[in-house]
């Protein structure tokens, strides 16, 4: 049991050295780091946004929660409704109803063009009419300033997050809409989902302005719980009198931003992948000197009968150590850098804006801190097989 306890307290000894002589090192040392920390802020950074559209799509919908498009849409803006064919789905089984009848708001969906206030460019807003069932029906709807639009008026609300992006928007002021100017008569929220990066304005009134007749592109509405989805898609999909395309509303935009956050991953992971080739050669670079600069100490180890493989996991466990160090200062960096930040984008599915906040979860800061330990254990594996295959007698004679 001697050899495996001496082999042990050999990683244990020249690690501690390494560690101890760091200090002799700082300027190489701290490069590495802070390279490894530059990758890991920019790659959390950009996959924070992916994370953030991703919560707030689920943000957006509860399991009871579905909608109901026209037979082979696959986005709003492809989808059209009748008045009688809105009228069926509202008396589907499964539907929850409360005293004013069920819970399903029948729903338009135009865009408009406003200005976005980062960049003063044109952005394309999305402006939903409603109907009076809509508060009950979409997650987490409540005015939080100014007071809701009234029934038949030309009045609009506004989703915070749309407020915070785009201009003109602040309760008092007015937007054009059809060629008139619709006042802005309140704030609202709705839990951080996709409804807050709407205006909201009453159906009815939407209808002629955009000569639509009684006709919607939308049914959203509750059921009595989750599991009576099935139910209800087959008595839609069943009746001669439809053709419709029932889905829950998490799936819904779960299929929406797919295209959009694939892309930020996607570009996310390519940036992190070129950058940390940069970071491994800064890696290689500060382990050769450190392995160059103990070259005599290493031979000495050696000559007093250290085993190579000691030596190996010694220089592998500084280069990770740095490694870790960077990790974390990255992480750290970008969670107090992107953590809740605001921002709005295109998305590619209905040509519209979405707000969203950047969002640096724990799992990300775990794969940001792994992805540093990787660069760690590349950028130092092959120094530590140099050092271990160091000549002895040519090592000692160094100066």
């Amino acid at each position: 049991m001697a050899g495996p306890f001496n082999w042990i307290a050999q990683v244990v000894s020249v690690s501690a050295f390494n560690v101890r002589t760091l200090p002799q090192r700082v300027g190489s040392s701290l490069t590495a780091v802070l390279g490894i920390a530059g990758v890991v802020a920019v790659m959390v950074g950009v996959l924070s946004i992916a994370q953030g559209i991703q919560r707030t799509m689920e943000r957006s919908a509860a399991p009871e929660n579905v909608l109901v498009l026209r037979g082979g849409a696959t986005t709003e803006m492809m989808s059209g409704l009748s008045g009688d064919d809105v009228r069926f789905i509202s008396e589907a089984p499964g539907i929850a109803r409360d005293g004013d009848g069920a819970l399903a708001s029948s729903e338009l969906f135009v865009i408009i063009n406003l200005l976005k206030k980062s960049t003063r460019t044109d952005a394309n807003v999305p402006l939903r009419g409603v109907t009076r069932q809509a508060a009950d029906v979409h997650n987490g709807f409540r005015i939080i300033e100014g007071r809701m639009f009234e029934w038949g008026l030309n009045e609009v609300v506004v989703g915070v997050g749309a407020a915070r992006e785009f201009e003109g928007l602040e309760v008092g002021s007015s937007i054009e809409v059809a060629r008139e100017q619709w006042p802005v008569v309140g704030l609202f929220e709705a839990d951080g989902g996709i409804s807050e990066t709407e205006i909201w304005v009453d159906a009815a009134v939407l209808q002629p302005a955009y000569r639509r007749g009684n006709s919607y592109q939308s049914v959203y509405a509750k059921l009595e719980s989750p599991d009576a989805f099935q139910a209800f898609k087959d008595a839609l999909t069943a009746d001669p009198r439809l053709n419709v395309k029932p889905m829950r509303e998490a799936d819904y935009h779960a299929e929406q931003s797919s295209m959009l956050r694939g892309l930020v991953r996607g570009l996310g992971s390519l940036i992190a992948v070129v950058m940390g080739i940069g970071a491994i050669f800064g890696a290689l670079n500060t382990m050769y000197t450190a392995v160059a600069s103990r070259a005599r100490e290493i031979a000495t180890l050696r000559a007093l009968g250290f085993h190579a493989g000691p030596v190996v996991i010694s220089v592998l466990f500084e280069s990770l150590l740095l490694a870790l160090v960077g990790g974390m200062i990255g992480a750290g960096l970008a969670w107090l850098a992107f953590d809740g930040f605001t921002a709005a984008t295109l998305n590619f599915t209905s040509f519209s804006q979405v707000t969203f906040a950047f969002e640096v979860s724990p799992s990300l800061l775990v794969l940001g801190t792994v992805f540093a330990m990787l660069i760690g254990f590349v950028g130092g594996l092959f120094p530590a097989i140099r050092a271990a295959r160091l000549p002895i007698a040519s090592a000692l004679r160094e100066q």
